[in-house]
């Protein structure tokens, strides 16, 4: 059984799907360098315009494998760097949707946030457990959790291990959207060929400025914003954009 599979839903988007029904989607390593090799060949392809990680319909991904871990010492953990999935997500300068039903927790929890848009399941669940097993968040848990939903809350999940429905994490500014579960991964997909349709260069930029100025001084992202805006006068999808929005038709985009 292949633990991670790659399908194409529609022009110009990859769906990688988790495919470890056995383990409940538990993200270990052969499942961590084939998802972070996926995501690199997605993000070399020019045809690639939007990529969507979904599980199955009962789990996301329950978390990093405690089996491989329960004997590591810090040398093995250092050797097997699990860290270069999270590497390929960062470096990934195409949209990124995650479709998350049924559980999200610990790496699961992790792998969704580095997605730019989480579309949820009503059954979702999200939750930071890894005190429970007397280690921390190690994915990025503890920096992304706090800047999405605060200090409080954050602090809650991560100390007490607690998880949250779906509609809490809506509630908290966690996740994008939540929907019936059925309709979880066909609304992801929607969401990505609307993005797919968009003029890249600019899809590429409000992705770039947005990460790039969340941590850094207003005055400075704002002027990253400016630059970015003026670059993209020089875009041909802009003309065509524009005109297309005058004479009333729709636009036909190029991606230069």
């Amino acid at each position: 059984m292949q633990p991670v599979l790659v399908e194409q839903p529609a022009p110009g988007i990859t769906l990688l799907r988790i495919n470890r029904p056995q383990a409940r989607n538990a993200l270990n390593l052969e499942v961590r360098r084939l998802m972070a090799s996926q995501i690199a060949t997605f993000n070399a392809d020019a045809d690639m315009r939007c990529l969507v990680i979904a599980g199955s319909d009962q789990v996301f991904a329950a978390g990093a494998d405690i089996a491989e871990m329960a004997d590591a010492g810090p040398i093995d953990m250092m050797e097997r760097a699990p860290h270069q999935l999270w590497q390929a997500l960062t470096a990934c300068s195409k949209p990124i949707i995650a479709a998350v039903n049924g559980f999200a927790l610990g790496g699961g929890c992790e792998l969704a946030m580095h997605a730019d848009i989480i579309v949820a399941g009503e059954s979702a669940r999200f939750g930071q457990p890894e005190v429970k097993i007397g280690i921390i968040p190690g994915g990025g848990g503890t920096q992304r959790l706090i800047r999405a939903i605060g200090k409080y809350k954050a602090m809650r999940l991560m100390l007490t291990g607690e998880f949250i429905s779906a509609t809490e994490a809506d509630t908290m500014g966690m996740v994008s959207l939540v929907v019936p579960d059925k309709e979880t991964e066909q609304r992801a997909i929607e969401m990505a060929a609307r993005i797919a349709s968009m003029p890249q260069l600019a899809v590429q930029m409000i992705k770039e400025v947005t990460l790039a100025g969340a941590d850094i001084a207003l005055d400075a992202g704002l002027q990253l914003e400016r630059r970015a805006l003026h670059v993209l006068f020089a875009s041909r999808d802009k003309g065509e954009g524009m005109h297309a929005f005058l004479e009333k038709r729709p636009p036909h985009f190029s991606g230069r």
